[in-house]
């Protein structure tokens, strides 16, 4: 297993709405067109894991270490086809933010409403089969936009979202 870390970004909008922050993965790569959290892959000169994901945050998407408060380390989650081990930080956006997406890494910036993923119609399955899977498995995922937030995302934001919903952090 090869370690990565990512940022998982919120803030609450004026009519207090909490907010995702995810990117777009361009295609081409590893996880090319799916959803996902700004984040990567160690370097050697990151000193900790959450180091790696502040990094890979400025890297990907323009977000400074000064506009983030990191409230929590969350669960450890492994990808289940591609090797990784991931550190993801749930960090608060302190300051206004003008996006600066890394072209070749990012498509798009996509602002999740929280309140969007936890309306009826909103999380669904499919049934896949990858390559490296043994057999066929059903795929939960959340609907955003014409986008499906699935994967290693899904089960990082999915046991996230009920925390989030009963205010565990000051948003």
């Amino acid at each position: 297993m090869q370690d990565a870390a990512v940022l998982v970004p919120v803030y609450r909008s004026a009519d207090e709405d909490i907010h995702i922050v995810m990117v777009l993965r361009s295609e081409g790569g590893v996880h090319g067109g799916q959803l996902a959290f700004p984040g990567g892959k160690r370097d050697e000169c990151d000193d900790s894991m959450l180091e790696t994901a502040l990094r890979e945050a400025r890297e990907e998407v323009g977000l400074h270490p000064d506009m983030i408060e990191v409230l929590e380390q969350l669960p450890i989650v492994e990808t289940r086809t591609t090797g990784y081990r991931v550190h993801p930080y749930l960090g608060r956006l302190v300051a206004p933010v003008t996006w600066r997406p890394a072209e070749r890494e990012i498509a798009d910036i996509i602002d999740v409403k929280l309140t969007d993923l936890l309306r009826p119609g909103a999380h669904a399955e499919t049934v896949e089969q990858f390559p490296t899977w043994a057999r066929a498995s059903k795929v939960p995922f959340y609907r955003v936009g014409s986008h499906r937030l699935w994967g290693l995302s899904y089960r990082i934001i999915h046991p996230l979202m009920p925390r989030l919903v009963a205010g565990q952090w000051s948003i």
